[in-house]
């Protein structure tokens, strides 16, 4: 079980395909967990990109678990964003810090 690199604090799971439901219930509070399209936000230097994707989420304590597919993904888009290859990326518009 690997953990994701983001403060949501992501459990890694195996790929759907080897397996149907590699958890029956979640791995840090032991309650059930539901199939989910989630919103995940990805950063990699000063760029900041958005992709829905499925995962098991806890109905209790809201932790997500990502198919090992998944997670690669996350990196290779990581990767693109630090090194500003964003020209396949669609543009959402612009960002802000407040202070």
């Amino acid at each position: 079980m690997l953990r994701t690199e983001m403060p949501d604090v992501s459990v890694v799971m195996p790929s759907m395909k080897e397996a149907k439901k590699p958890f029956a219930k979640c791995p840090v509070c032991g309650s059930e967990l539901e199939e989910k399209e989630v919103e995940k936000l990805l950063r990699g230097g000063v760029h900041t990109a958005v992709m829905r994707v499925k995962a098991e989420v806890c109905l209790r304590c809201g932790e997500r678990l990502y198919s090992q597919e998944t997670v690669k993904r996350f990196e290779e888009i990581r990767r693109n964003l630090e090194r500003e290859d964003v020209a396949t990326f669609q543009p959402l518009g612009r960002s802000f810090q407040v202070a």
